[in-house]
């Protein structure tokens, strides 16, 4: 399989809301980081994503899409953009999160780091309303935002 193969194989696997085929594409030693998250290990990574998969659908939830496209693989490095549709779960409001993904793989074609970029401070307006607006932008809340993240993520671990 190849590097670019793992990436469609991975965000085919999310869009139809399936942690166990994502977990599968990376290496026990992957690392992952995002403006939410700084992960060590396919422990965490993998839980992240089951975590973020887990919430339960509910009436209204159809608007959950995830849609990839430029993925793209030379050597041992990749990349990929998608397009994130949700409910922002703490305040039900109407996300639509642009994100470019870049990408390291060992030679067995797993992920060994992977790295999420997205714009902190517009998603942080869709999220969280007036409070994002004026905020977002402040390392105040994207340090709240990362603590709460690493929080609900250690307690869905321990699980």
């Amino acid at each position: 399989m190849s590097n670019a193969d793992t990436i469609n194989r991975f965000y085919s696997a999310f869009a139809k809301r399936d942690p166990v085929t994502m977990a599968a594409c990376y290496d026990e030693s992957a690392v992952f980081s995002d403006e939410a998250f700084d992960l060590n290990g396919k422990r965490e990574v993998a839980g992240m994503w089951a975590m973020l998969l887990s919430t339960p659908q509910k009436p209204g939830d159809e608007v959950w899409k995830l849609e990839f496209s430029n993925v793209s693989a030379s050597g041992n490095e990749g990349q990929a953009h998608w397009d994130a549709t949700y409910r922002f779960t703490a305040t039900g409001r109407l996300v639509l999160n642009r994100i470019d993904a870049k990408f390291r793989f060992n030679d067995a074609g797993l992920i060994v780091e992977h790295r999420d970029t997205f714009d902190f401070w517009r998603w942080a307006r869709q999220a969280l309303g007036a409070p994002g607006a004026l905020l977002g932008w402040t390392p105040f809340l994207r340090n709240k935002v990362r603590t709460q993240a690493r929080a609900n993520l250690d307690k869905f671990l321990a699980k």
